[in-house]
């Protein structure tokens, strides 16, 4: 893999001449910390002396239902045991939830699902802890638990209110159709699986005051929430991390409980206390990504153009709402993927399980939307006979056809046309679908399948007063800088990105910017790190504030030595006032002594977005990413194993902060996405115990479920149409979706078992569903298909 020439210099018409970073393949700022096993995590902040272990609680031997009795004397006389708390030991809030007030940090009265923490043990030791934890006595009146959707539906239960989108008149269209297609797709959950798994440490400081190291992608809630649970005001929580080893949304709203647990043991104990779960722990307890049933119905014309669109999404949201609202309007948002429904109504319902409440994970919503509609496109291809491509590209958005279901308007068209046909050429599609029809002819057992699919992600938060973020920028009288925003670093750069744009605006190398620790008491009231808008807010506020800095010496410079501001340059750590030349400590030394301000809280809030959610109408996204994945594979139709044989990915994130980050970022969310629609199941017993909790029972994709063949450019964008950081785009989430070529390639490659039939194909396609697949295509009849008049 190598970077253009344009990727390496950086550098696009209507920018700064004098960058050095910016548009540069620069190292993590903890590239080596990470490989050296130097990088400092919540574990590793060393123990101040007397630091306490907490181990949640839990009813191992029971499932749903209403606590009779709690025993917990032997856990209190165990050895090592300092504390037991419950629920009554809470002196504020009994309450983690991040906004419907639904989520006990320990349950009371019942047990809503398996897992649910009743108790916390506080320990000299984690190991005495976790002994004490298991020698609770907890009894349950069971009742029956609705696990599954299809359960949900039949006993209407739902977490919040069902919710649609509804454009002309899909009745109407549906009749005029040519040809109505209908299915159901189940498609699975994911486990997010991350390296360091949910921790936080509590220290308490004098005046009541809280200290909290949480590893989270929200700051800010974890330190509302702890002081909601403590009882006490806000200003005397500070909640900090300096990075998370992975986050991909399971740590915006459920690093809470865990935060608080901490804390309300610190508080109790007048210790510190660190809380750590175990990995079956972590699974078991904390939310996934939402599972759906899609009931669709799809009409078109004689050619596959679409005329009308019915999807139902029915989400398996668990047992508490927790940020199923954004979740399932996300879904509904991306039910377009890149494709023009005339007529169309995409309903949403927001299912209740006795199960753990499903969470944000990296796409929130949007690639189950994805999946959905590429399902439709591969329905309509196959019972016509045709390649899909042709049929997608007979629907994609263009100038004539090109609003949303929810009526914002697709501005970049042509952007996601002009990508998805580069690589419609650079990866030989044409040649190589030759290849697979020859190949398959040839080979009984094996089959191979290929597919080309497109990206359309929406950016922004679709709550819209999350689209802001705030950035602390202090320049010291040395010339260096120290950096603090309100975005969190969970491996994704975003804490380099920043700096590089900082140290631009300054003239300064890199290694003159110091980053800290995101810190509450820093920068206020921030947003989550999500919803791949974490560079966009925090690189823009911190260019904000370090442009206001600069500004405020151009002024004093200009005054002092009676020039024009325009005669005044800012270039490798030094200052040019006309022919003069200092260095930045030298001006920033004579600024300090004119008394001149040298630090910024600099702000920044999206602009343009407005969505009305009553009316279901505006512009909810700043901005479209778009990306285009081809994939190939081959099948083994008499066990259902699965290879990726190749996999090209053509992908636009503007003009890039940072390439080398920018292509790591698609890489790794194409292969996440990978293992969602492929290997990583996630199955409940009947009674709605989690089995699928340890890597032994899980799996998430390794080393050699990389694709060999696997290649990764960068669209050559001519920039961000919107203002945002130097033109650039997000990355965080939209390569995920990238792996919607692999699923539509299995698919592929079974219908070529039977032409004419569409596979009844679910994700994840894990070798059991790929042969279930298999034996029922195999029985279809080639007439049968899916379609109807």
């Amino acid at each position: 893999m190598t970077l253009s020439d344009t990727q390496k210099e950086g550098g696009h018409i209507g920018e700064p001449a004098n960058m050095r970073h910016v548009h540069k393949p620069l190292n993590h700022d903890s590239a080596e910390k990470h490989v050296s096993g130097t990088a400092t995590y919540i574990d590793d902040i060393p123990e101040p002396d007397g630091t306490l272990h907490v181990v949640p609680g839990w009813a191992r031997n029971a499932v749903r239902g209403r606590m009779s009795s709690i025993d917990l004397g032997a856990v209190r006389t165990a050895p090592g045991v300092v504390a037991v708390l419950t629920a009554k030991d809470i002196p504020g809030i009994n309450d983690c939830a991040p906004a419907m007030g639904d989520d006990p940090v320990l349950a009371k009265d019942e047990i809503l699902f398996y897992g649910q923490v009743v108790f916390a043990v506080v320990g000299t030791t984690r190991d005495a802890a976790r002994r004490a934890a298991r020698l609770a006595k907890i009894e349950v009146e069971p009742s029956t638990p609705i696990i599954s959707a299809e359960d949900a539906v039949a006993a209407d239960t739902t977490v919040l209110p069902d919710y649609q989108f509804r454009r002309g008149s899909p009745e109407t269209g549906m009749t005029a159709a040519d040809t109505v297609l209908s299915g159901v797709l189940q498609v699975g959950g994911q486990e997010h699986f991350y390296l360091e798994g949910q921790v936080a440490m509590a220290i308490p400081e004098e005046d009541g005051g809280m200290l909290v190291h949480s590893s989270t992608q929200h700051p800010t809630e974890i330190q509302h929430t702890v002081a909601k649970v403590l009882g006490i005001p806000d200003a005397l929580v500070v909640a900090e991390v300096r990075r998370m080893g992975g986050g991909f949304g399971g740590k915006e709203s459920q690093a809470n409980q865990w935060a608080c647990l901490a804390a309300l043991a610190a508080a109790s104990t007048g210790r510190t206390c660190k809380i750590r779960l175990d990995r079956d722990d972590d699974m078991i307890m904390t939310g996934k990504r939402h599972d759906f049933r899609v009931e669709w119905q799809i009409g078109h014309d004689g050619t596959g153009r679409i005329r009308a669109v019915d999807i139902n999404f029915l989400a398996r949201c668990g047992y508490s709402a927790d940020l199923s609202l954004g979740v399932n309007d996300r879904t509904m948002f991306h039910a377009d993927s890149s494709y023009f429904y005339p007529d169309a109504v995409i309903r949403s319902r927001r299912l209740k399980t006795d199960t753990c409440s499903n969470t944000a994970f990296r796409g929130f919503g949007g690639p189950q939307g994805m999946l959905s509609a590429e399902r439709m496109i591969d329905a309509i291809a196959i019972t016509l006979g045709k390649d899909p491509l042709e049929i997608r590209k007979l629907n994609f958005y263009d100038a004539d056809r090109n609003l949303t279901p929810y009526g914002m308007p697709v501005e970049e068209h042509e952007v996601m046309k002009d990508l998805f046909g580069q690589l419609e050429e650079s990866s030989s599609y044409w040649e190589r679908r030759e290849e697979v029809k020859a190949f398959n002819a040839q080979n009984a057992v094996l089959k191979k399948g290929l597919a080309l699919t497109p990206v359309k992600f929406g950016i922004s938060f679709t709550l819209k007063h999350l689209n802001q973020a705030g950035a602390l920028v202090h320049l010291y009288t040395d010339g260096s800088v120290q950096l603090n925003h309100g975005g969190t670093e969970m491996g994704q750069g975003l804490y380099q990105k920043v700096a590089q744009v900082v140290a631009d605006e300054f003239g300064i190398t890199i290694d003159k910017v110091r980053i800290t620790a995101t810190n509450t008491s820093k920068v206020p009231n921030t947003g989550p790190t999500a919803a791949s808008s974490g560079t966009d807010l925090n690189a823009m506020a911190a260019k904000i504030a370090a442009a206001t800095i600069k500004q405020r010496l151009i002024n004093f410079l200009s005054d002092l030595h009676s020039c024009t501001p325009e005669a005044i340059a800012f270039q490798d750590n030094k200052v040019f006032v006309g022919e003069l030349q200092f260095s930045l400590a030298e001006v920033a030394k004579l600024a300090h002594q004119a008394r001149i301000h040298m630090s910024d809280a600099g702000f920044y809030a999206t602009p343009s977005i407005t969505w009305d959610r009553d009316s279901a109408s505006g512009r909810p996204f700043f901005y479209f990413a778009y990306g285009a994945s081809c994939a190939e594979v081959t099948i083994d139709t008499m066990t259902g194993e699965m290879t990726v044989d190749r996999v090209d990915l053509l992908h636009d994130v503007g003009h890039s902060l940072n390439p080398a980050i920018d292509i790591g970022q698609i890489e790794g969310g194409f292969v996440q996405g990978m293992g969602w629609l492929t290997t990583e199941e996630l199955v409940w017993d009947d009674a709605g115990r989690l089995r699928t909790h340890a890597p032994s029972t899980y799996k998430i994709p390794a080393a050699a479920d990389i694709p060999e063949d696997f290649r990764v450019a960068l669209y050559a964008s001519k920039g961000n149409p919107q203002e945002t950081v130097y033109r650039s785009k997000a990355v965080g989430e939209p390569p995920v979706m990238l792996a919607n070529s692999v699923f539509g390639a299995i698919t592929d490659a079974v219908a070529s078992l039977n032409p004419g039939v569409v596979p009844n194909l679910d994700a994840p396609a894990t070798p059991e569903a790929i042969m279930k697949a298999v034996r029922a295509i195999r029985q279809a009849a080639p007439t049968q298909g899916m379609a109807g008049a």
